[in-house]
């Protein structure tokens, strides 16, 4: 990756490259972004924020580490070459501020197996719980995170079983404190799943992609 370099970013460069490039097309929690530049080109954006479930925080590793508990909560790309995203992915797990505890979802529903997270060395920890959740009759890709206040009583808004997706855990830390918190673990450790991926679309052009100097 001679011609790359990964750096932090305003959250507010992230806005359109999660809006239209990253499948869900929505913002999320945002605490720490980075963005990886090609020749002073930014090529790819990688988000981490507060989970959504503080029962997640606290399931991972207990009550004593639910505050260091973070996700990565979007990874974008514009090529996205043979290696970019496990490169760039570890890459920024190197700059977070430690220790932290890195959760992180591949979407079944996308046909997604997380072999990012695998080639970064997260540890799999199965399947997220069942759920359901309301959505749009006439907008199926509007769920319960963007339908909201008084549209959930219309009805047009129908309840569904929410699609599970792979669950991934990084210790990001030091020699000592990852051994704790691998001892904390309260997730089982399990083989990495496998399968066919299916990209999907992020070739959405953006207006502010910036050139840095180097």
């Amino acid at each position: 990756m001679d011609n790359y370099s990964v750096k932090p970013i305003p959250t507010s460069e992230t806005t359109e490259w999660l809006l239209k490039k990253h499948y869900a097309h929505r913002l999320c929690s945002i605490s720490h972004a980075y963005g990886l530049y090609e020749s002073g080109q930014l090529i790819g954006v990688c988000t981490f924020g507060s989970p959504p479930s503080p029962f997640l925080c606290v399931g991972i590793c207990g009550e004593e580490y639910r505050d260091i508990v973070i996700e990565l909560n979007r990874l974008c790309l514009t090529n996205n070459k043979k290696n970019e995203a496990s490169l760039f992915v570890g890459a920024c797990l190197k700059l977070l501020p430690k220790p932290k505890i890195v959760v992180s979802y591949a979407d079944t529903s996308k046909n997604h197996h997380g072999y990012i997270y695998q080639a970064t060395n997260f540890i799999y920890t199965g399947l997220s719980a069942k759920r359901t959740e309301r959505f749009d009759i006439d907008n199926p890709n509007r769920h319960s995170k963007s339908v909201v206040g008084s549209e959930c009583e219309s009805d047009n808004i129908g309840v569904r079983d929410r699609p599970q997706k792979h669950r991934y855990v990084y210790m990001c830390a030091d020699k000592r404190d990852k051994k704790k918190l691998m001892k904390a673990l309260k997730y089982p450790i399990l083989p990495y799943p496998k399968g066919d991926n299916v990209r999907y679309d992020s070739s959405a052009k953006i207006d502010n992609i910036q050139q840095i100097l180097f």
